[in-house]
């Protein structure tokens, strides 16, 4: 690839912030968009969690841990502002922190319900919003949520995580109609079966593990680094055209 060609995909000078880069698939997003040039600010609850921040910076990016808990509206509010005054700007946002609650429908608990759509749904959309504000003021900028499977399909047991996913697939189309003409992308990425905490129950059922890769063409779970891809090119100039896209990264399990 020529030089120019790999300048599509450069990041140098560009600061982002990531929800949810501790582990699994944030982490693998936030370490290479520091490896193709951005600073990053890592958006986190436990403070204290260096691990990320020290991988980062021994790539000799800028790094901070700011404070966010997706549970607490109060801290999404704070948390684009904080960003703004440690790093100086803001020209990527990667909402990739959520949780996962099982139950069947019938007894499904309401405090549960309401936990999963504050930290999947709401709390996408308050950090978006005040992350626009920034980036239709200036003229540019990238938003990138985290989105699913269950943003197409209904899944079992989990009718919160699905309706929460559903509304990041909407709101990614709704923001990117208001905000493509002023300069500022959103776009999501829609994981497929992948192996990380979030899906232990099903890696360990070995059973339901063979059903699932039997039907995914590519033959096997996703891993985190599978997700570098994707998000440097949706962060970057190379997709400056996509804008409402909801990019599934599923090892063609959406296509069988």
């Amino acid at each position: 690839m020529s030089s120019s060609h790999l300048a599509l995909f450069s990041l140098q000078g560009k600061i982002a912030a990531v929800s949810g880069g501790t582990r699994g698939i944030g982490k693998a997003m936030a370490i290479a968009l520091a490896e193709a040039g951005a600073d990053i600010a890592l958006l986190q609850r436990d403070l204290s969690n260096t691990e990320v921040r020290d991988e980062i910076r021994a790539l000799g990016r800028k790094c901070e841990v700011l404070q966010l808990d997706i549970a607490d509206p109060e801290s999404c509010t704070k948390a684009i502002p904080a960003v703004l005054e440690a790093m100086g700007d803001l020209d990527i946002l990667v909402n990739n922190a959520g949780i996962q609650k099982r139950h069947k429908a019938v007894d499904f608990p309401d405090e549960d319900f309401d936990l999963v759509m504050q930290c999947n749904l709401k709390s996408v959309w308050t950090l978006s919003q005040a992350a626009g504000r920034h980036m239709v003021k200036k003229g540019s900028g990238k938003i990138i949520s985290t989105a699913s499977l269950l943003s197409f399909q209904g899944g079992l047991t989990v009718p919160a995580y699905a309706a929460a996913k559903g509304g990041v697939a909407n709101i990614t189309k709704a923001l990117s109609n208001e905000w493509a003409s002023q300069g500022v992308n959103i776009n999501a990425i829609a994981p497929g079966y992948i192996a990380t905490d979030m899906n232990s129950a099903l890696l360990q059922d070995d059973n339901r593990r063979r059903q699932i890769i039997e039907r995914i063409p590519q033959g096997r779970f996703g891993n985190a680094d599978d997700f570098k891809g994707a998000v440097v090119y949706l962060a970057s100039n190379a997709s400056n055209y996509v804008n409402g896209e909801v990019l599934v990264v599923d090892g063609g399990w959406m296509g069988r």
